[in-house]
């Protein structure tokens, strides 16, 4: 009896490890499948990027040769900028379909390929300058990604249909969402009423309808995900609410961000609207999607500075990269009959006049003063 008692524990304990080892092995799997699905992500979002920095190129090098062109024709009759305007789609979609593999902590800070991969694209073919502020801002970028692919949230979550209208009606959202119409109705006010056009406002307003955008777009592209892989959820009245929500949000967002370039230098836009629109989309995607819920401290501390090398090396690689860049021009004065010989005068960039001659004299001054020597 009692040697059958000890079989039936051995036994007993034989099952429940083999069960606790089964537990593990699928356990890995899982983890190890959710890493696969989430560099997937990445990637497409890192791909996206880069596309979408060629196309930029290509469609600066197009306006560069149709404007040394002697009868320039409109952009939109160049093929060359076609192609760049298709390639700028295609990083769009891969961008969009990132969003279905990874969560919006982690896709949306790697804006900042786009900007690096700009700069490198246009110093290899474009012959710009390279500068040490663009290595450095380059390897701070690289650095920052680095940190935010390794410590971004591994939450890995299926959006359903289902989960979206939870997400949509739970307390976190609605709060979040009349907190931010306020604040964009308030900035809107300024803006229309009182003709306040600071960039900080219009960038703000960006942000805010970005932080709906990355939502809707999250939302989209994870149920046409759930579709494919397991059930069908574009029946759902959700899906085209969203959808409606990605498509306007984009078309504000477009617009106050087009103000914004025109009043404003681009290398003042890019950084600031980086810095904001990634914000706004982290913060988005932790109280909608809660994709940081049982994060570690020291996890969440490592992505925080992640992003901010990302940010660092943006404003780097940004910076004063326009104004360099700006053709100089230049009056040859030639000959002057008892004068010294002068080659060439700058203009002044910061007025009407010419500048100065190149000994810093006043012209003004040089010739009273002769009138009154004679």
């Amino acid at each position: 009896m009692k040697s059958t008692l000890e079989a039936m524990n051995t036994t007993i304990r034989g099952v429940a490890e083999e069960s606790r080892l089964k537990g593990q092995i699928r356990s890995t799997l899982v983890r190890k499948s959710q890493n696969l699905i989430h560099l997937l992500g990445v990637l497409l979002a890192i791909l996206g990027n880069l596309v979408m920095s060629i196309s930029l190129n290509i469609q600066k090098y197009s306006h560069v040769q149709l404007a040394h062109q002697e009868h320039p024709r409109p952009y939109f009759k160049s093929a060359l900028w076609w192609v760049g305007a298709a390639l700028m789609a295609v990083g769009e979609m891969g961008n969009f379909a990132a969003y279905g593999f990874a969560p919006i902590t982690l896709i949306a800070p790697l804006g900042c390929m786009s900007v690096t991969g700009s700069a490198i694209i246009s110093v290899m073919f474009l012959k710009e300058n390279l500068r040490a502020s663009d290595l450095l801002g380059m390897t701070l970028a690289f650095a920052g990604t680095y940190l935010l692919v390794n410590f971004a949230p591994d939450r890995n979550q299926s959006i359903s249909a289902r989960t979206v209208q939870y997400y949509f009606v739970g307390w976190q959202f609605l709060i979040y969402v009349i907190l931010e119409i306020l604040i964009f109705c308030t900035l809107l006010y300024f803006h229309k009423r009182k003709g306040m056009k600071h960039m900080v406002i219009l960038l703000t307003l960006v942000a805010l309808l970005a932080s709906l955008t990355v939502i809707s777009v999250k939302a989209v592209s994870g149920m046409i995900t759930f579709s494919v892989t397991e059930k069908m959820q574009l029946t759902y009245p959700i899906f085209y609410i969203m959808f409606i929500i990605m498509i306007a949000s984009c078309v504000f967002q477009v617009k106050f961000l087009s103000q914004a370039t025109k009043l404003y230098d681009t290398t003042m836009v890019v950084p600031v609207n980086h810095l904001f629109f990634t914000t706004s989309a982290i913060t988005a995607g932790i109280i909608f999607y809660q994709e940081f819920h049982g994060a570690a401290f020291l996890t969440v501390f490592i992505y925080i500075f992640g992003c901010f090398l990302s940010f660092l090396g943006v404003f780097l690689v940004t910076r004063n990269r326009e104004k360099e860049h700006l053709p100089q021009s230049y009056i040859d004065f030639g000959n002057i009959p008892g004068k010294q010989m002068l080659d060439k005068i700058q203009p002044d960039s910061n007025g009407l006049s010419y500048g100065t001659l190149p000994d810093g004299s006043d012209s003004t001054k040089s010739q009273s003063g002769e009138k009154k020597e004679v």
